[in-house]
C-alpha cells in the first residue's frame, strides 16, 4: 500500500519545539521516496491551499530546502534505517499554527526562487495539527 503515515504534532507554547515524523515505508522502494516535502495549511487558507515549507531530496547536493517562513527554525532529516523523515520545529510561534502534511513532492518558495521536485507519485499524509498558543 502506497501511503505516508504521519505522527507528532499537538499543542505547544510560543518558543517551544515539536517534531513530526513521516513514515515512508510504504513507498521506500519507489523513486518517489527520494524527495519528501513538508506542507502546512493554516487557518484562513483557501480549501486545498497549502504552503510548502521544507524538502528533503536525496538526489541533490544541497539535500534540504526551506521556505523563508521557517528557515533557521525548522530542520528536516531522514533516518534510513527506520524509513522515517522528520521535521524538527523550533522556536514555534502562533503563526506556525496549522495542519502539517508530508508529501512525495517538494514545492516551496525560497529566498532565491521556487524549488520543485517530483518523481512521478503524488501521495499525501493524513496531516496532523500543530497548535501554538499561550
Amino acid at each position: 500500500q502506497l501511503n505516508l503515515v504521519q505522527s507528532g504534532g499537538g499543542f505547544v507554547q510560543p518558543g517551544g519545539s515539536l517534531r513530526l515524523s513521516c513514515d515512508v515505508s510504504g513507498i521506500s522502494l519507489t523513486p518517489a521516496a527520494r524527495a519528501i516535502g513538508w506542507f502546512r495549511q493554516a487557518p484562513g487558507m483557501e480549501r486545498g491551499e497549502r504552503e510548502g515549507i521544507a524538502c528533503l531530496n536525496d538526489d541533490d547536493d544541497e539535500s534540504t530546502y526551506y521556505s523563508k517562513s521557517v528557515l533557521g527554525r525548522f530542520t528536516t532529516s531522514r533516518d534510513d534505517a527506520k524509513n522515517v523523515v522528520y521535521l524538527e520545529m523550533n522556536n514555534l510561534q502562533p503563526e506556525d499554527t496549522a495542519v502539517y502534511y508530508c508529501r512525495t513532492q517538494c514545492a516551496l518558495f525560497r529566498s532565491d526562487g521556487y524549488y520543485n521536485r517530483y518523481y512521478g507519485m503524488n501521495v499525501w499524509s493524513e496531516g496532523t495539527l500543530v497548535n501554538v498558543s499561550s
